[in-house]
């Protein structure tokens, strides 16, 4: 049967907030792609910490966007939308949505999908995204890292953490990481960290004053805010830049504010899932410019934690709360 033929399709959904047990599949109508969209028939879905955030109630799909959960997609072209001259039907890519990705079928943007190379499996391809969008927005764009500088970038084990590792390396930048663990500490380095601190053992702040031999980093990559922030301020270097992609550890931040104009910082931050299609867009292109050819010749490949079936997404997201992995999990659509 041709999926022009297909009426429903499973997806997973949940009728309230709640814990991950309130997550269970059901049946939705078969999406059709608009002007500009493809419909992919999804392989592996990524799981994220924004997928956990809106399972419980604090991170509402933009408007527009699909309620069903999953921002990272990996599959191939099933239908194209009018106006799509990029893309075939039966090519194999990888695409950010900004909603929608739990399901055996997802729309997304044309624009905003990346080829996946034939060396590269459709499960790690749907493991890159998310973190590859956000790592290469927040570190390369906002934050201007360059060759020959340093970062620090927290949960050094994480999707984003892992990613920001290997870019690091990749563009011949320094990168300190902190983890919630030796063993973790342990793995980081193993993918490529300079230097791994465990914060549960040690001060950060004092560590990158000791790492640096005082001269601090040229950049911070903070998913925690709350207490982190004015920490962060004292790792940064004159003209040093700040940049926020989560708030975890909490909304509100104090700091002294003449250390900022003392040391020349840059304070800033980004959420991705709300941008605009021509921004994502825009963003794809300087990826597939100067990310992916990493990925095209296998230098820059995603860390696997643990893979399950669709169905089995409360599971998935269980695992993440443990905060036992390290790096990507994904759905088996």
């Amino acid at each position: 049967m041709s999926d022009t033929m297909i009426d429903t399709m499973t997806a997973i959904g949940y009728d309230a907030p709640g814990e991950p047990d309130v997550l269970r599949p059901e049946k939705l109508d078969m999406p059709r792609p608009g002007p500009g969209q493809v419909l992919v028939r999804v392989a592996h879905a990524g799981v994220n910490r924004p997928d956990v955030i809106q399972r419980k109630g604090f991170y509402p799909p933009p408007p527009g966007a699909p309620k069903t959960p999953g921002l990272e997609i990996a599959g191939e072209i099933a239908e194209l939308g009018d106006g799509v001259a990029q893309w075939s039907v039966g090519d194999r890519v990888c695409a950010l949505v900004p909603g929608g990705g739990y399901a055996e079928y997802c729309l997304a943007h044309a624009g905003h999908c990346l080829p996946v190379p034939a060396g590269l499996p459709l499960h790690e391809a749907a493991a890159l995204p998310e973190t590859l969008f956000t790592v290469w927005h927040n570190v390369f764009q906002r934050g201007m890292a360059k060759d020959g500088e340093t970062i620090l970038v927290h949960g050094g084990t994480s999707g984003i953490g892992t990613t920001a590792i290997q870019l690091a390396n990749a563009f011949d930048i320094e990168i300190i990481v902190t983890c919630g663990s030796d063993e973790k500490c342990a793995a980081a380095r193993r993918i490529g960290a300079a230097h791994a601190i465990n914060y549960k053992t040690s001060d950060f702040a004092a560590e990158v004053e000791r790492i640096t031999d005082g001269a601090g980093v040229h950049m911070v990559l903070d998913m925690v805010s709350g207490d982190y922030v004015a920490r962060n301020i004292k790792c940064l270097k004159p003209g040093g830049r700040h940049v926020t992609i989560a708030v975890q550890g909490g909304l509100q931040a104090e700091i002294n504010m003449a250390q900022v104009m003392q040391k020349r910082l840059v304070l800033t931050g980004s959420t991705l899932r709300p941008r605009d299609d021509t921004f994502k867009a825009l963003l794809a292109n300087d990826i597939r410019e100067n990310a992916w050819p990493l990925v095209e010749d296998g230098s820059l490949r995603p860390i696997m934690a643990k893979r399950f079936p669709l169905a089995e997404a409360a599971a998935a997201h269980a695992y993440m709360e443990s905060g036992d992995l390290v790096g990507k999990i994904v759905l088996d659509a």
